[in-house]
């Protein structure tokens, strides 16, 4: 079993997820470079001085390019990017459903527009795995169906049983990819994604399904799209008694450091979300002591770091006023830094829900920072 649970508080799972690129330890996130590089032009070399475990990749976006014939041919996402560690690609669901403007959903899979170019794409679950057979990650996500919030109770019910098929398709034709010496990784993983909206009842009937396929891993794909938080949470706390206790549990898309700590305190071992580096990239930054917008006119002096209380490359070497400055200029290096604090502030705090849950105490800091940490100051 890649996942090996070492011990648990309440739900909340601290764990190792052995594969063939590295051990993660977890709870983790994973940083997302979705073409393959994070927005904020930071390299894999940043990543692992900013003590990153996991690299997110797009495969719709890198489908598009360079074309993923293109990275198998460079030797995959790997030797490509130079990040050597895990590698997680999502299924490319959720772009073609957020960004083609015309869709056609059949049993055999989806007929979209490019949003690049307009150009007529089709993908089902064998496009999919062929594309991340090609990307070579660690981990591939299965294809799925993403459905808006809310949706009709019917509506999401055939999904869900349209996912399901669609996995089960994944899954015959990952294997067959790599018994064929098709796969640029040959011990690539395969995690399935649950699904059914906002209810309860379908959300709970879906992960049962999918957790008797004997999948690599489990994601709860589908929130953090609108819906309240409590309904998130209330959602996650359904979930969970139901997904496979030997196997890892994905948050897809979460988020912000509050809802990673209520995720953790709910069971869930893995992460994802754009929003530190996109925040960063318009000045607001997280601290220990909650948010910040850089670009205020009060720290145009200040000669404080970011966060006193971090010590990551930036907040060891410049002041508030510098990066505000370089900010307001439009300098990219502004940017770039930003990125880098809010990284580093995003895997330094899993590091702490680590240190917690092997001292017993994850639920006095979940009481201290649930709510601090996304107060904006």
């Amino acid at each position: 079993m890649p996942y090996r649970l070492l011990h648990q508080q309440g739900a909340a799972r601290r764990g190792e997820f052995t594969t063939v690129h590295g051990t993660v330890q977890t709870p983790a996130f994973m940083n997302v470079a979705t073409a393959g590089a994070i927005k904020g032009g930071l390299s894999a070399f940043d990543l692992k001085e900013i003590r990153a475990q996991v690299m997110l990749c797009n495969t719709y976006h890198l489908h598009l390019r360079p074309g993923d014939e293109t990275v198998a041919a460079m030797g995959g996402l790997h030797r490509f990017t130079r990040w050597d560690g895990p590698i997680l690609t999502d299924s490319g669901g959720f772009q073609v459903f957020s960004l083609a403007k015309l869709r056609n959903i059949t049993e055999e899979g989806v007929t979209f527009h490019s949003h690049l170019d307009g150009h007529k794409i089709f993908m089902g679950p064998e496009q999919s795995m062929q594309i991340q057979a090609n990307l070579g990650s660690t981990i591939a996500m299965a294809f799925d169906e993403c459905v808006e919030n809310p949706a009709e109770y019917s509506y999401a019910a055939d999904s869900c049983a349209r996912t399901s098929r669609w996995l089960l398709r994944c899954k015959t034709e990952l294997n067959r990819l790599k018994q064929e010496g098709k796969a640029v990784n040959p011990d690539q993983l395969l995690f399935g994604i649950n699904q059914g909206c906002t209810y309860r009842d379908l959300r709970v009937e879906h992960m049962k399904q999918i957790a008797g396929y004997d999948l690599d891993g489990y994601a709860i794909g589908g929130l953090a799209v609108g819906e309240p938080a409590e309904v998130m949470y209330d959602i996650i706390s359904a979930v969970e008694p139901y997904a496979p206790k030997e196997k890892i549990r994905y948050l897809m898309g979460v988020g912000t450091p509050g809802n990673i700590i209520e995720g953790v305190y709910r069971g869930v071992d893995l992460f994802d979300c754009v929003m530190p580096s996109r925040n960063a990239r318009h000045g607001h930054l997280f601290t220990w002591q909650g948010i910040i917008n850089i670009k205020n006119l009060k720290y145009e002096r200040d000669e404080r770091p970011i966060d006193p209380e971090c010590d990551c490359p930036v907040c060891r070497n410049f002041s508030r006023a510098y990066i505000r400055h370089l900010q307001k200029a439009d300098e990219l290096l502004g940017m770039r830094l930003a990125v880098m604090h809010n990284l580093y502030f995003y895997n330094h705090l899993m590091e702490r829900i680590r240190e917690e849950l092997d001292k017993g105490t994850y639920q006095q800091f979940h009481d201290r920072y649930v709510q601090l940490l996304d107060t904006r100051i």
